[in-house]
Formats: C-alpha cells, structure tokens, sequence
C-alpha cells in the first residue's frame, strides 16, 4: 500500500476546523516571576492560533516555534521561507494593520481560505470565527504570506 500524506488538504481542513475552537484562549507564561495567561482568556490568542496551526506541520518547516505576537511569528514564518504574495491564495495568512482597542495597538493575524473568506480570531469571542477577509474593508490588509511547501 503506498499512502501519501496531503499537507495542503490537511492544513486547510486543520484551519476550518479551528473555527470556535478555545483551545488556543490561554497561553500561560511567566513574567517578572509571576504567572500570566499571555493571551487574556483568548482576547490576544491571534498569533497563538496561527503559530499552533503552523507547528502542526513543523516537520514541513512552516514555522519553528509558537507565538503569543504577531511581529515574532512574522520573522520566524519569513526565516522559515514564507514570503510576501500580492493576491490572495486559498491558505496564505494574512496580516492585518494594527487597531486601537482600549488604548493598545493590537495587530492581527489569520488565514485565508477562499472565496473571499477567512479564519482568525476574534478578540471578544476569544475563538477563531470566520469573516470576510477584508473585514468588509474596515481592516486593511499589510501583508499576505505563502510558502513554497504548500504547493506540493
């Protein structure tokens, strides 16, 4: 029997399946001593949700570690080979600008899944939800991401 393992069809249905999952609301660590939940019940899990996705399929070389910011998963997806695509392509991530919420700046980050739609999650369910991409064009987009591995 010859099996073959589907990375892409897998990472896609990995991404859809995601969708009101609370499995990526805390991330506990320590700070100056004392222990935190890093992403506050799930109102900062974006990066979290993405990284945990992506190291699912570490041995592809997606990603080397999880993250809790958005700006550190960026520089380890971009030393793991994604780079920047001008159009959206079913599976890329997508980077959000930053919006002031509550007196913080808050970037955001997800995946894109098609037909204009995407997974990411959403700071006050504190779960993936899926959107337009585009958040109906009250969210520009900064940044989109592929990796040549994705492809095979």
């Amino acid at each position: 029997m010859n099996v073959k393992f589907l990375l892409f069809e897998t990472y896609l249905e990995t991404i859809k399946r995601s969708v009101g999952s609370n499995l990526f609301q805390i991330t506990w660590g320590e700070v100056d001593g004392e222990k935190r939940d890093l992403t506050n019940k799930g109102q900062y899990s974006c990066a979290a949700h993405v990284s945990s996705i992506l190291l699912w399929f570490s041995e592809y070389g997606l990603i080397k570690m999880r993250h809790v910011g958005v700006s550190g998963l960026v520089k380890d997806m971009e030393k793991c080979g994604w780079h920047k695509i001008d159009t959206p392509k079913e599976g890329c991530i997508i980077q959000w600008e930053g919006k002031l919420k509550n007196d913080e700046m808050n970037e955001h980050i997800g995946f894109y899944i098609g037909e204009d739609r995407a997974i990411s999650n959403e700071r006050d369910a504190g779960t993936p939800i899926e959107h337009h991409y585009t958040y109906e064009g009250k969210r520009k987009i900064e940044a989109m991401y592929w990796h040549h591995r994705l492809d095979e």
